[in-house]
Parts: structure tokens; sequence; C-alpha cells
């Protein structure tokens, strides 16, 4: 089964409607879509804001069937939200982090290992 390493740092999603681009480079992920632009950032440590644990697993490829919905099946039936940011080589499953104990906890009972940041 697949090892998941959770990332040290917590992030925070962002909407920001009907702009081109953040005036800043401190993301992490964007999304543009017709209403706007979904923004992922690494969360400011002094900010009260929602705050997301990232989950990221081994790289797998663009050919391999079926990762991401194993990761969000055991998440789902759990109860758990999620933002998922895909890359090339693996996806980044968010969290809130205030259930990130329950997110561990369903992702193990459906096999994953979860190295936790050291």
């Amino acid at each position: 089964m697949l090892t998941l390493g959770i990332v040290p740092s917590t992030f925070t999603i962002g909407h920001l409607p009907a702009t081109a681009f953040p005036e800043d480079d401190e993301w992490i992920a964007l999304v543009r879509a017709p209403e706007g632009l979904t923004v992922v950032r690494e969360a400011d440590p002094w900010t009260a804001a929602d705050r997301w644990t990232g989950f990221y697993g081994e790289a797998h490829g663009l050919d391999v069937p079926g990762v991401l919905s194993g990761l969000l099946t055991p998440l789902a039936a759990a109860g758990i939200e999620v933002f998922v940011a895909s890359t090339f080589h693996a996806d980044l499953v968010l969290v809130p982090e205030r259930l990130q104990d329950d997110a561990v906890k369903a992702l193990e009972s459906a096999g994953y290992r979860i190295q936790r940041p050291s």
C-alpha cells in the first residue's frame, strides 16, 4: 500500500474572484476557473485562519489509475472534507487541520502508511 507523508507546513485555501493572478508569489497552487482563482498558500503561523493539513504520496505518475480514488474513498467514508491539488507525480490531499487525526485513522485503517514530520 502507498506511504503518505504529512507535509510539515499547514495551508490556507482562498478564492480571488475575477483575478488574473495573485499580486504576490507566495502561493503553492493556483487553479483558474470561470468564477475566479483558487489559491493555496502556506499558512501564516500567526493567523487563526482555517488551516489545512497536507498528505502527499509517493510519486506514481499519470499512468497509474485509481490512486486518488483510493485516498479519497476512506476520507469520504469518515466524513472528512478534502481539497486536492494534483501534480505531475502525485497528489496533495488537504484536509482541515482539526480533522488531521481522524484522517490519519481513516487512511491507516484503509492500509496506508503515514509518515509524520520529524
